[in-house]
């Protein structure tokens, strides 16, 4: 989970209120737990969905999310050249999350508009409420853990004197007088960003800055969208 990009330093001592409140400083340890519990939740969140809402057998995914997770937690930081491949494993876990959540989504959507039931469940209201709950709880989990994983290189770069250029901007970067001195997003920080983004379809306190943090909004807010059209539309009988 580390990068190298561009170099950012403090240029004089006047302006390290301002520096540390916007970029961060170097921190001794990376608080993992706060991720790996919102990759168990995401995963119980599915696993505990309708089997007709997965695509392919039902252990599948399960098992890959458990392999990356337990290569996760298990593996300790080493020299810069040889962790590379944690990193690559953190991206490729989000990433099968991602693409599960997606698919689930597009089930739903299916069975909803050719009325058919799902594994034996009608589709009244309180069975769509809840599935697509789920579906909207971890497509939030998942955007966090992205956000998390990419901004300005990752959690373990984001510790380190030399880093490239923020990806997001919070409000303690546009006000450094809001924050303490040394200030650096927490895990907690990019969780509450995906909520909102979620809930209001939008960028609201955080603003994405680079190219593929917009394309992440972007997407995210589109899978909200249809994830609560589809409560929306079912309840007002608009479709089937």
């Amino acid at each position: 989970m580390k990068s190298l990009g561009n170099v950012h330093s403090s240029v004089t001592a006047d302006a390290g209120t301002t520096e540390d409140a916007a970029w961060g400083v170097p921190g001794n340890t990376v608080h993992r737990w706060p991720a790996l519990l919102a990759i168990l939740v995401a995963l119980g969140l599915y696993v505990t969905l309708p089997n007709h809402l997965y695509y392919g057998p039902v252990w599948l995914l399960p098992a890959v999310e458990a392999a990356l997770f337990i290569a996760l937690l298990v593996t300790r930081r080493m020299e810069e050249t040889g962790y590379r491949w944690e990193r690559y494993a953190a991206l490729a876990l989000i990433a099968a999350m991602n693409a599960a959540n997606v698919g689930s989504l597009l089930l739903l959507l299916h069975s909803l508009v050719a009325s058919t039931p799902i594994h034996g469940h009608k589709i009244v209201a309180q069975n769509l409420m809840q599935w697509s709950a789920q579906i909207w709880v971890t497509n939030v989990i998942v955007f966090a853990l992205w956000y998390w994983e990419l901004d300005r290189g990752g959690p373990i770069a984001r510790c380190e004197p030399r880093h490239r250029s923020p990806d997001l901007l919070f409000p303690q970067m546009a006000n450094p007088k809001a924050a303490e001195p040394g200030w650096t997003p927490s895990f907690f920080d990019y969780v509450f960003t995906s909520f909102t983004n979620a809930a209001a379809f939008s960028p609201t306190d955080t603003m994405p800055l680079s190219e593929w943090a917009k394309a992440l909004f972007m997407l995210q807010a589109a899978a909200s969208l249809v994830t609560v059209g589809l409560v929306v539309a079912r309840i007002a009988n608009i479709l089937p």
